[in-house]
């Protein structure tokens, strides 16, 4: 008995699913978890294929996007590259969050010379920023992070079909802009209670330095400022869910504002 096996398919099929793989190939490069540096990119490139596939399995009806020439269609793989692009970035700005409250921390108890390079974002990263992008990580994994963002990926299609993407710069400005903002508040909250720590302990030194002169409160502030810290990272280690929350709470917000100025949603 002869079995044939008939692995024709049609050419528009074939340039639909490498618009998907565009999309989602920029999106897995990008975003966090998934474009960090430690994990291959052979296992970044197969992620991003089969998840491809999947949607290309998922999508129904598929809506093909109308084109007449090459130029036509290098016009929608830059449309998906940028869409998946944007997702994926404006995703791994907030896991950023972290590293900028580590800065913050690091600067008020003497750790900020204590810096390393980051293979992901190729800059100087402080101990305790690196220690919050780790803590945080490893809490949105748990919650399911990671599925929210293929989720959200997987949403996109349906509000942004292939080759429908528009670049609303008004839109994209307000929304940066109000980021931004949200960033550096989240940071400053992230690190207010070492902040406060430091403020109390600098006016303790400020104390002592006054009634003993002949002390090296330079010498004593600097051990006694990493000693504190330390303590306060300690404690403060069971407010690490919560903080994380509200990165959750951004991201979401952050991905669902870009995805409406690309998808014209009113």
């Amino acid at each position: 008995m002869n079995w044939i096996v008939d692995l024709s398919f049609p050419l528009e099929e074939l340039e639909y699913f490498l618009l998907i793989l565009t999309r989602i190939s920029m999106f897995v490069f990008a975003a966090p978890f998934f474009g960090r540096a430690e994990v291959p990119r052979t296992i970044r490139a197969a992620f991003a294929a089969i998840l491809s596939f999947l949607l290309y399995e998922g999508i129904t009806p598929h809506l093909y996007p109308e084109y007449r020439t090459l130029l036509d269609y290098t016009n929608l793989v830059l449309k998906e590259a940028i869409t998946g692009l944007v997702i994926g970035v404006v995703a791994n700005w907030t896991m950023e969050i972290a590293s900028f409250a580590g800065q913050i921390v690091d600067t008020n108890i003497g750790f900020s010379m204590a810096s390393q390079m980051d293979p992901l974002t190729r800059m100087n990263v402080t101990v305790t920023g690196r220690y919050y992008q780790y803590a945080f990580m490893l809490v949105f994994i748990v919650a399911g992070m990671d599925r929210f963002l293929i989720q959200a990926m997987a949403d996109s299609f349906k509000l942004i079909p292939i080759g429908k993407s528009v670049f609303d710069l008004q839109r994209f400005y307000d929304s940066l802009v109000g980021f931004m903002a949200e960033y550096v508040m989240l940071g400053f909250r992230i690190g207010l209670p070492l902040f406060c720590a430091s403020l109390l302990t600098n006016g303790l030194l400020g104390i002592m330095a006054k009634v003993s002169p002949q002390m090296n409160m330079f010498a004593i502030g600097v051990q006694f400022k990493a000693v504190m810290g330390l303590a306060i990272l300690v404690l403060t280690v069971r407010l690490l869910p919560d903080a994380a929350d509200l990165l959750f709470i951004q991201m979401r917000t952050i991905i669902v504002s870009m995805i409406e100025a690309m998808g014209g949603s009113a």
